[in-house]
Formats: structure tokens, C-alpha cells, sequence
């Protein structure tokens, strides 16, 4: 779980470093609250002349010199990618003519300033700017997902270190949607100093853009999350508080409300917890499969998690985004746990937080965050629709008995077992007995004692009846990191491999790449053929058919396809192969069924959904599909979607009614 996520908010430069959380007064945002779309910036109006452009590459050609030197010395990698950053940040912006704001050719060049000075820095083979106390500092961290470099900011309290025996509370902080968000601006906007008063360590995530934390965005928070504290022992475990405004509020309520545990305290402030209700003009009901698919990030479907995490809720009076607490607000009303849920409300305020209410949020957060949460989790009480958020740190629902529909588990621990009360749970972990040689323990499940005497590794239910197992269940089934749909597979270690021709998958596949480029920061990472074998547990995405990829040949007898020249069978029903092509995920045969294999699809939105409102990032083909391309000068990879839908609980086509 702590791989798949972390927090933070990207704040306006020149409140971030006047005050210790950012004042966000963005007037943009107000506009794409009205419009729920990203504004169109015209980049031709701040290129930048001849002159600047010459400048401008040879820094560039400077700073590509100082960190082929640093390889060359052999400087470790995680040094070297804090050099490195900075390069990759003046390149994107120039290579994707990011010239989206008047200062963008400010922080292409401060960036390149900066990169050159830490190259210099970095000559003796440490990361000295690190130790910094009082001062914003870049650090960047390589993702597991792609390889790529990607920043992050950390902002140290200036007594940080001088105690070394004292903890210190850490802020994850995610930033609001900015159509003129790059690494150039994000490196730019983090430096200056911290107040005085500042009483914890601030990070900020880059998230991958303007994802709203979705997907590899999400990850990209656990990650680099993970790198800060591999440098830093000095952060309390107990007191992270995630917190954010608009988009990173929206971010703050789909992490915190999916996994609660990790916190001691959430802030989301405005943001959207909801698609339908938020989305302009989405029908009232979509296809099935995205329906259901949309239970795995709409936060209001997890509100009952805010049973395991005080919630600090802000919003302007005005704000068309209050809507997106006063849905969890009144969902909590009929909820008969006790909860630590505070709604603060600014009069007369529409899209904006300035600093006297992030002053009255902080009296809030510090009522949790000085004293933290509880290591033991005595009595937890869990919502979930998808494995893909299982739990909190001792209770996780393995299974579900019906995919996309609400799960609950309650478990409230004893000296000697467990009550446990579940709805459509299949399989769970529960904390581990801690038994004396020959004592037992007494788990009840939904009335049903189980007399133990040694832990088991998960609760199993089979035929309505509950039994304890050592060992872990085999066989094909959606479980935890291996449930669907599509997308799921981008938010961990994937490889592509190509086909050997042209024609619709090599078109599908160059879009995917460049969608991936520009909009998750990154260069797929592409595997030979021969290679497939040699990543592990990878998740393999193949593009093409049995013919033009040997993978996909290799794998297709195990998959619930049938696929020859003459003839494509998908979900009992037969389409011409050569105007038909499958698209799927499915537990991969190759792996031995521990990881997942992809046909023929990268992310099923497209960049037309990436340029609009985040909230547009949800599955669009399920599980499985077969589409019959339509290509156009404009759009080589077009397709229509002829089926599409979801595997049941097994893996397996649902039985037709």
C-alpha cells in the first residue's frame, strides 16, 4: 500500500513562501470552475525571440555537459537525478513549446541556472543542498513506474536537526490545477525561505501534472513520499497530514478517504468528490462497465473511511466546489459511528483560501497532528469497491464477492481474537494473533466463531460459511493488485512491447506514447521481445496481433480469447480479425499469473480528456473490449467500440442472462 501513494499541494509561488501554507487566490481556478475545463493558453504569445532561444540552448548544452561529466565519475543515481531533474525540466519545456505564462521564459532559464550551480554541487559526489534547514529544496526521485525522473519540493523547518532525537510532523501537500504547470515553473516556484514559526516539514508533490492525483499522479505522491524519507529519519510516522486545495483538494479526498490509515489528519479544501453532479454535460448514465468503474475514484462512495481519519474540510461560501464536502457532510449524517469531521466554511468566499483561513485550518489539523494516531487500530471500519483500495494497515479486504459494489468489513479487536461484521467480502487479512503455545483465540465473522490456534494468513468464505487458511488461495480471481480495469496497470512497473508492423496497434501505441510524454512525464518503457521473460513481475502492455507480436502469441492460449487469422472470438461472439481488434487485461500467464498483461491499450481516455477537467480520467472500456478502428488524417489510432465490459470475480466472461 505505502508504494501506491503519498500527498501535497502546488502552491502560488509568492504566498508559498511568505507564509507556511500557501495562499491560493487563483482567479484561473474560479474560471474553470465555471467552464470544468482546463483554459486554453496560446503559446505563441510568450515564445520567447531569437536571442532567448540561443541562450536558452546553450545553458541547456551546458547543463547536458555537467551531467554526462557526473555519469562519467560514476556520482550515484540518486544524486546524479537531482542534477538531472533540472535538465529534463528545460528540455520538456522547449521540446513541448511550453511557453504557457509571461514567466515561463524566467523559469526556463532560472531552472538552468540552478541546475548548472547543483551540478557544481554535486562534483564531490554527495547531495549537499539537502541539508538545508529553512529553505525550499528540489529533490526529485526515480519512479518504479517508468523510470522516469519526476521532482518533488521539501520545505524544513529551520530547527530541523538540531535536536536529532526530535520528530517532526511532515505535511504532504498537493497542488491546485494550473494550465501553465511545468517542471521548469514547479523548480522555479520552490525557493525562498520557511517562517520562523514553521512547526513541520512541508512536501510538494509534482504528481505528474494535472492528473488530479489519479493513476501514476497517485503514485508519484507514495513515491516520492518514500524517497524523502529514505534521506530523512527525523518524521514522525504518526503525524502526516495530507491536505490540498481545488484540484489537490480533490486529490486530498480521494487519497485520504481511500486509504485513511496513512494520515493522522486530511485537509482537503474544495475540490470535487464526485463525477456525475460535477462533470458538465456527462450523460446521466453511461455504459455499465464505466458506471461501475467510476465507484473506484468518486470519494463520496468511501465517506464512511472517514470513520478512520479526522477530516478538516474547508470551503468558500460561494464556491460552486463546496459541494464537494457538503456530499460528504451529508452522507456522514446517517452514518452511526462517531466521526472526527470538521466543515469550515468561509463567508462570502467563493474559489479561494487566503492565509487567515489556512491559519484556522491549521488550529484544526493540530489538534490531531500534535498528538497522532494510534499505532493499534483497536476497531476499524472500512468501505471499499475495488481491491485496489483494501484497507487501513492491519485490516484489508483480499476479495470481493461482487466487484464495484460497496464492501464493508468492521472489525473490532480483543485480548484473545475478533468480532468481525462484513457485506460482500469474499476474503480478508486481519491483524496477526499473537498466541501462547498451546492457547486459543476466538474470531467471530458475521456470528460464526472460529476457534484458532495460530494465525492464519486470510479469512475465506466459501458457500456462506467462513474458515481460517494458512496458506495463500490459488487459482484465478481478482484480488488485491490484480483486479482490472485497463488503466490499473500504469500505476506500477510496466514494460511495452511493439508490434513488427504497421497499421492500427503501431498507430494506438504512438499515441499512447505521446500522451504518456507529454502528460505523465515520462518515455514508455519498451521491452524486445525476446526480453518479456526478464522483468519479473512487470506488467506486460503488447501491442499487435499473434502475427506481428510473439508475446501476445505466447500468452493467447491462456487467455479467454480465441485469435487466428481468420477468425476473433471474444465473449462467445465471432468478429472479422481483420476489421476487429481485441483489447484487454487479464492476469498474465507468463508471470505465472502475478502480474497483469495488456492487449492493444494504453490509458482508455485520451488527451482531449487530459486537457479537460481531471474528474474526465476514468476508465472508458473496462476490463476487455473489441473495437473496429476507424482511422482519420486527424487520428490514426480512432476506433469505435463495438463491446466492451467487465470479467466477473474470476476472471472469466459473465455468464449471459
Amino acid at each position: 500500500m505505502r508504494l501506491l501513494v503519498a500527498v501535497g499541494l502546488f502552491a502560488s509561488v509568492a504566498a508559498t513562501l511568505a507564509v507556511s501554507q500557501p495562499n491560493i487566490t487563483v482567479a484561473q481556478e474560479k474560471k474553470d470552475d465555471k467552464k470544468k475545463t482546463q483554459p486554453k493558453v496560446d503559446p505563441k504569445t510568450f515564445i520567447p525571440d531569437e536571442a532567448t532561444k540561443k541562450v536558452i540552448a546553450e545553458k541547456t548544452e551546458d547543463l547536458r555537459k555537467a551531467v554526462a561529466a557526473l555519469k562519467a565519475k560514476k556520482v550515484t543515481d540518486d544524486v546524479l537525478i537531482e542534477v538531472e531533474i533540472y535538465l529534463k525540466a528545460a528540455e520538456n519545456i522547449v521540446r513541448f513549446e511550453e511557453w504557457l505564462a509571461a514567466a515561463s521564459v524566467k523559469w526556463a532559464l532560472t531552472t538552468l541556472d540552478q541546475g548548472l550551480a547543483r551540478a557544481k554541487q554535486a562534483e564531490g559526489g554527495k547531495a549537499v543542498w539537502r541539508d538545508a534547514p529553512g529553505k525550499w529544496v528540489v529533490r526529485a526521485y526515480r519512479s518504479q513506474v517508468d523510470d522516469s525522473i519526476q521532482p518533488y519540493a521539501v520545505l524544513l523547518p529551520t530547527e530541523y536537526g538540531k535536536d536529532p532525537k526530535k520528530k517532526w510532523r511532515l505535511d504532504i501537500v498537493l497542488h491546485g490545477r494550473d494550465g501553465a504547470l511545468t517542471e521548469a515553473k514547479f523548480i522555479a516556484s520552490h525557493g525562498g525561505v520557511a517562517p520562523k514559526d514553521l512547526g513541520y516539514v512541508q512536501l510538494e508533490v509534482y504528481g505528474r501534472g494535472n492528473n488530479a492525483y489519479r493513476w501514476a499522479g497517485e503514485t508519484d505522491v507514495f513515491e516520492a513520499w518514500a524517497d524523502f524519507e529514505k534521506s530523512s529519519r527525523a518524521v514522525d510516522r504518526e503525524r502526516v497530514v495530507l491536505r490540498g486545495f481545488s484540484m489537490g483538494g480533490a486529490g486530498t479526498w480521494h487519497i485520504g478517504l481511500h486509504i485513511p490509515s496513512e494520515f493522522c489528519v486530511i485537509g482537503p479544501g474544495a475540490g470535487f468528490t464526485t463525477t456525475h453532479g460535477y462533470i458538465a454535460n456527462l450523460p446521466k448514465q453511461l455504459p455499465d462497465y464505466q458506471e461501475k468503474c467510476l465507484h473506484i475514484y468518486d470519494a463520496v462512495d468511501y465517506t464512511e473511511n472517514a470513520f478512520n481519519v479526522p477530516v478538516v474540510a474547508y470551503s468558500g461560501e460561494i464556491d460552486a466546489q463546496k459541494k464537494a464536502a457538503d456530499n460528504i457532510e451529508t452522507l456522514l449524517k446517517n452514518f452511526k459511528e462517531p466521526v472526527k469531521f470538521t466543515h469550515l466554511v468561509a463567508p462570502g468566499l467563493a474559489h479561494q483560501m487566503p492565509k487567515e483561513w489556512q491559519d484556522k485550518a491549521e488550529v484544526e489539523y493540530r489538534k490531531y497532528a500534535d498528538k497522532g494516531r494510534e499505532r493499534f487500530e483497536e476497531h476499524v471500519h472500512f468501505v471499499t469497491y475495488t481491491p485496489r483500495y483494501p484497507g487501513t494497515r492491519s485490516v484489508k479486504i483480499r476479495q470481493l464477492e461482487r466487484q464495484y459494489e460497496k464492501a464493508v468489513i468492521d472489525y473490532r479487536s480483543g485480548p484473545t481474537g475478533g468480532q468481525v461484521r462484513t457485506i460482500n467480502v469474499a476474503q480478508f487479512h486481519a491483524p496477526p494473533l499473537f498466541l501462547p503455545p498451546k492457547s486459543t483465540a476466538t474470531i467471530t465473522i458475521d456470528d460464526q466463531e472460529l476457534k484458532l490456534t495460530e494465525a492464519p494468513f486470510v479469512y475465506i468464505k466459501r458457500d456462506g460459511k467462513w474458515t481460517a487458511s494458512k496458506e495463500r488461495p490459488t487459482g484465478l480471481a481478482k484480488v488485491i493488485g490484480l483486479h482490472g480495469p485497463i488503466d490499473d496497470a500504469f500505476l506500477r512497473l510496466f514494460f511495452v512491447v511493439a508490434p513488427s508492423e504497421q497499421g492500427y496497434p503501431a498507430e494506438a501505441l504512438k499515441q499512447f506514447a505521446g500522451v504518456w510524454d507529454k502528460y505523465f512525464r515520462g518515455a514508455l518503457p519498451m521491452l524486445k521481445p525476446d526480453d518479456y521473460n526478464t522483468k519479473g513481475s512487470a506488467n506486460l502492455v503488447l501491442f499487435g496481433n499473434p502475427d506481428t507480436n510473439p508475446v501476445i502469441a505466447k500468452a493467447l492460449p491462456k487467455l479467454p480469447i480465441t485469435w487466428t487469422k481468420d477468425e476473433l472470438v471474444v465473449n462467445g461472439v465471432k468478429y472479422d480479425p481483420k476489421t476487429h481488434v481485441p483489447v484487454l487485461i487479464y492476469p498474465n500467464p507468463l508471470t505465472n499469473y502475478s502480474s497483469y498483461v495488456v492487449i492493444n491499450s494504453g490509458h482508455t481516455f485520451k488527451e482531449a480528456d487530459l486537457k479537460g477537467t481531471n474528474a474526465l480520467l476514468y476508465p472508458r472500456l473496462g476490463d476487455w473490449a473489441v473495437i473496429k478502428p476507424t482511422p482519420t488524417e486527424k487520428d490514426p489510432a480512432a476506433y469505435e467500440v463495438v463491446a466492451a465490459g467487465l470479467f466477473d470475480e474470476n476472471w472469466q466472461f459473465p455468464k449471459k442472462k
